[in-house]
């Protein structure tokens, strides 16, 4: 499955946020200004981060209520002892950035969309990210989405979860029953 890691500059200071290690993130990150902390938005997507901010001596925060300090919102996606995930809202720059609850990859969209709802949040869908109106959205899989029209693209992802689902899901119900043969 495609991850994708970010980093968000806020006043001279870098954010990285569910990072995986590619060569050279230290530069990387150092070229783009100070390191601040890095931001572990869901519970189980441990990656890299906490090798990565004791390397870059900056705080881990994991499924975080607030980051002071910033002029970033958390928004409660989901808090079960499965699933822990927060999404990270910049109003300040209109940037929404999801772990898991949404994605541009196959996997999470159903027909023709261009964002979708993790198939397995479809029946409760995240609507604490509707009504947001970010310009930017970015994900932890797959490609963001920018521009004007970002925000309605998740808002109907969100309003459609539950009536479109993706089309390799729809097929368990016949693997299971060939398996059953």
């Amino acid at each position: 499955m495609a991850r994708t890691s970010h980093a968000l500059v806020e006043g001279g200071r870098v954010w990285l946020v569910d990072p995986i290690e590619p060569a050279g993130l230290e530069e990387r990150v150092l070229s783009l200004g100070e390191p601040a902390g890095v931001i572990q938005l869901l519970n189980r997507h441990a990656r890299d981060s906490a090798a990565i901010a004791m390397r870059l001596d900056v705080p881990l925060h994991v499924v975080p209520r607030e980051l002071p300090g910033t002029t970033f919102e958390l928004r409660p996606v989901l808090r079960n002892r499965f699933w822990r995930e927060v999404a990270l809202w910049w109003p300040e720059r209109r940037v929404l950035l999801c772990a898991d609850a949404l994605g541009t990859i196959p996997f999470f969209r159903a027909g023709g969309e261009p964002i979708g709802v993790h198939p397995v949040l479809r029946f409760v869908p995240p609507r604490a990210l509707s009504g947001l109106d970010p310009r930017h959205v970015l994900v932890g899989h797959g490609r963001g989405l920018h521009g004007d029209e970002s925000g309605a693209r998740v808002d109907e992802a969100i309003r459609s979860a539950r009536r479109r689902v993706p089309r390799w899901l729809l097929g368990i119900p016949r693997i299971v029953r060939q398996g059953n043969q």
